[in-house]
C-alpha cells in the first residue's frame, strides 16, 4: 500500500506501508495462540507473558495478541480476509476445517450492499473472521446490513455453538 500525503510547504512524500496491524485484547493468550495457530496456519514469530505475535506474510499483517483477562467484547464488528474468487473461500474453508475449526458458510448472500461468498470461524473471544469474495458490488440501499436487524451479515456464527 503506497500513500502520498502533502507535507505543509506542499510537498508529496510518499510512505510505503509494508502490512497493516491487528492488535485483539483476548481473554488466554495460550487458547488464543492454538486457535491463530490453527486459522492462519503458522508459528507465532514472538510469545511473551501475555502477548503473542503473528507475523502473517499472506495477507500481509501484523497481528497482536493482548492478554486482558476478564474483557468482553467490545466494539469490534469483525475481522476478514478478502480473497480473490469463490475457489479461495472454499479453499479457505478447507483449511480451517482441515485444522480442526467450525465453519459456516454464507453464499451469494447480500452484505454491506454487495454479493458475497464467505465462510466464517470465530475465535476463543467471540472474535469472528470471515474470509469473502465480492461477486457484485454497490447494489442499491435496501435492508439493513452489517448493523442491527433481523439478518446482518456480522453474526453468522450465532448459528456454530
Amino acid at each position: 500500500m503506497e500513500s502520498k500525503i502533502n507535507a505543509s510547504e506542499n510537498r508529496s512524500v510518499t510512505v510505503n506501508a509494508l502490512k497493516a496491524h491487528l492488535s485483539l485484547n483476548v481473554q488466554n493468550v495460550e487458547r488464543s495462540i492454538r486457535f491463530y495457530r490453527k486459522m492462519l496456519g503458522i508459528e507465532p514469530s514472538k510469545v511473551r507473558t501475555g502477548y503473542a505475535k503473528f507475523d502473517v506474510q499472506n495477507p500481509p499483517l501484523n497481528l497482536a495478541l493482548n492478554e486482558a483477562p476478564g474483557i468482553s467484547r467490545g466494539a469490534l464488528s469483525h475481522l476478514g480476509i478478502q480473497v480473490r474468487s469463490t475457489e479461495d473461500v472454499l479453499a479457505m474453508k478447507q483449511k480451517w476445517n482441515e485444522a480442526g475449526l467450525s465453519t459456516h458458510d454464507e453464499m451469494q448472500t447480500n452484505c454491506c450492499y454487495a454479493v458475497q461468498d464467505k465462510t466464517w470461524v470465530r475465535d476463543p473471544d467471540g472474535n469472528e473472521w470471515e474470509a469473502f469474495v465480492v461477486l457484485e458490488d454497490n447494489l442499491a440501499e435496501s435492508i439493513a446490513c452489517c448493523g442491527v436487524g433481523e439478518e446482518t451479515c456480522a453474526t453468522p456464527m450465532t448459528q456454530i455453538s
